[in-house]
């Protein structure tokens, strides 16, 4: 034990000492957190929906290429052919590599989510569970690391099997490009990859429900990170001169392919490829429903019958024709007229939007996205679609009159549903998506008079959570589902601000 801690605290002063190994596991990430913050600078809160794609980079970079060319560079030098001759058991010197590892992408993790903090990201919900998904997330890769360390001869080859698996890992592995956006083979392939377990662990401590959101995942990291750390200590190489090629024992390598591929098979069998959405954010409230009220009745009290006029016996002796002892017929009294029960209609009270002021319109905030940017594209009257996007615009167009969401009898949801009609192929960032803004714009000019529509735009801006959300429109022809909603009320409402841009001829700030 005590040699494990002598060699932990070398590792880490050396590493604390190289200047290209900071710059390298510390200013790398932090590129990428600008590029985020950047490409969504537009979000409400900066970065909250991201972590756990950022933090999975600084892992990636810190365990998949820092930590193999720094045992191969070691190796080459001679420094672990040394170590051997210490009384140092090698399990060891393997363990404390590991766990030096682990506190430098853990100090690299802090750093970013301190920078992240900063720029104006709330703290996370889970803070423990965050902790305990990147310790997992550390472990799958760092044990990856180990493994490309063995396989690799030269810090060059080091280099080239880190590209081999970090930059699938980024695009289809649903690390720097989000699954949403990706072709469904894509997401398939994904499962296969333990970045797409990292990114869930991470983001479901972040903004999900923590540990209990995410057992698959870290099961799935555990599984591989522990193939990963087996391999590589059976593949452990002291000395430069020996080559990968000409070691016995290479049959250790298909653990770890075995593992990626039983986690990949029990996610399919197990229905695990739809895109997870955060469960902790609570849904969206369904639209009230309008209380029948049971109609009041007002009930009269019925009038007590009239008395019957009964005559003396005087009058009855004197009554023409009577016979005596017989009282004349008494004349039935009339019969009170029936009354008519009418129930209570109560008088509905007016729609909120109806209350929406000019004031209340010129008082929003209309600083929006550019037509042009990346984020609530609006293509221009003279951009047509050309290809396929043009096969989608007329499809949505044609579909859109017998869309059952569009025939919504509430006003304000039946325009949040076209609202999302725009928004849903903006946040997968489709290629149409610049087009069909335009196309539900002219869609409910001809559904609402301009000033209406003005108001009901303007509730859904100044209340952009309520109502339900739809994220995928498949029916209209649009395929993929944008699998988180907040991203999609997000872009239905800079939508509903550009709508009233263009119906009130104002300028966006």
């Amino acid at each position: 034990m005590n040699g494990l801690l002598q060699h932990l605290g070398i590792l880490l002063r050396l590493h604390f000492r190289n200047k290209m190994a900071l710059i390298y596991n510390y200013l790398f990430p932090l590129i990428f957190l600008v590029a985020f913050w950047v490409l969504y600078r537009h979000e409400r809160i900066p970065l909250l929906r991201h972590m756990g794609e950022l933090l999975t980079v600084s892992v990636l970079g810190g365990a998949c290429f820092g930590l193999p060319t720094t045992l191969v560079s070691e190796r080459e030098r001679g420094v672990w052919r040394r170590y051997r001759m210490a009384p140092v058991p090698t399990w060891a010197l393997v363990t404390s590599t590991a766990v030096a590892r682990y506190v430098i992408v853990l100090t690299a993790g802090l750093f970013q989510l301190a920078m992240a903090l900063a720029i104006g990201m709330t703290l996370p919900a889970h803070p423990f569970d965050l902790w305990l998904a990147f310790t997992f997330v550390s472990f799958a890769f760092i044990g990856l690391g180990l493994v490309i360390a063995m396989l690799a001869d030269t810090v060059p080859a080091v280099q080239a099997l880190g590209q081999c698996i970090f930059l699938p890992m980024l695009i289809i592995g649903g690390v720097a490009v989000q699954l949403a956006s990706l072709p469904l083979w894509a997401q398939h392939v994904s499962a296969f990859f333990p970045g797409r377990y990292a990114v869930e662990a991470l983001q479901a401590s972040v903004t999900g429900r923590g540990f209990s959101g995410s057992r698959f995942s870290l099961l799935a990291l555990a599984l591989i990170g522990t193939a990963g750390c087996i391999a590589g200590a059976k593949l452990f190489r002291w000395d430069a001169q020996q080559r990968f090629a000409a070691r016995a024992g290479k049959a250790w390598v298909v653990p770890v392919l075995a593992a990626w591929l039983a986690v990949g098979l029990l996610a399919e069998s197990r229905g695990r490829i739809a895109i997870a959405v955060d469960a902790e954010r609570p849904a969206a409230p369904l639209a009230a429903p309008v209380a029948t009220a049971t109609p009041a009745v007002s009930v009269v009290p019925a009038a007590p019958p009239a008395p019957v006029p009964v005559a003396p016996p005087a009058a009855a002796a004197a009554a023409g024709g009577a016979s005596a002892g017989v009282a004349p017929a008494v004349p039935a009294a009339p019969k009170a007229p029936a009354i008519a029960v009418a129930p209570v209609v109560p008088v509905p009270s007016p729609a909120p939007w109806t209350k929406i002021t000019d004031k209340d319109v010129a008082g929003l905030d209309y600083r929006v996205p550019p037509d042009h940017g990346v984020v609530s594209p609006f293509a221009s009257p003279e951009d047509e679609p050309t290809d396929f996007a043009a096969t989608e615009v007329a499809n949505v167009r044609n579909k859109l009159p017998d869309w059952p969401p569009a025939l919504e009898p509430d006003d304000v949801q039946r325009v949040r549903n076209l609202l999302y009609v725009a928004a849903v192929p903006d946040a997968i960032q489709m290629p149409v998506e610049s087009y069909l803004p335009g196309v539900v714009l002219e869609y409910l000019m001809g559904l609402y008079p301009k000033d209406k529509l003005v108001k009901i735009l303007t509730w859904i801006v100044l209340n952009p959570m309520d109502g339900t959300v739809i994220d995928d429109i498949s029916d209209l022809g649009i395929q993929g589902a944008a699998g988180d909603p907040m991203v999609v009320r997000e872009r239905a409402y800079l939508y509903a601000i550009k709508f009233i841009v263009r119906l009130t001829d104002r300028k966006p700030r």
